[in-house]
């Protein structure tokens, strides 16, 4: 599987809250996995950031065909980020300055015809 690198998706959101949080912020949204492979790690961080923030899976791995709600503070004003997944092997694809604001599904596909990983936005 071949690492791919996306820009300019759409967007990422703020500080996050646990699975579930009861004040949903603006960038709130899901991931779904639609790949065929499991996901090990999540990260989200704010666009131009020069580090990744902590892993938000919080779980072994999302399986394929399973999904992920990402919950921010509600007081959380930022709308761009950036976001990278790790699969099972390691490899890893990223999207930059994703719109989270306007941003409330991403299912993540992985072609094996060209090794890319790609994001629909809803």
């Amino acid at each position: 599987m071949k690492a791919i690198i996306a820009k300019g998706a759409a967007v990422v959101a703020a500080v996050f809250l646990f699975h579930g949080a009861a004040q949903a912020g603006q960038q709130d949204f899901t991931i779904v996995n639609k790949t065929g492979y499991a996901l090990k790690h999540i990260y989200v961080s704010e666009s131009k950031n020069n580090s990744w923030d902590e892993d938000i899976l919080g779980r072994d791995t999302l399986e394929d065909g399973e999904y992920f709600e990402v919950s921010f503070d509600k007081a959380e004003k930022t709308c761009k980020w950036d976001m990278k997944v790790a699969y099972d092997d390691g490899e890893t694809a990223v999207w930059e300055n994703l719109d989270l604001c306007k941003i409330s599904k991403l299912t993540l596909k992985w072609n094996k015809n060209t090794g890319v990983t790609s994001a629909g936005i809803e």
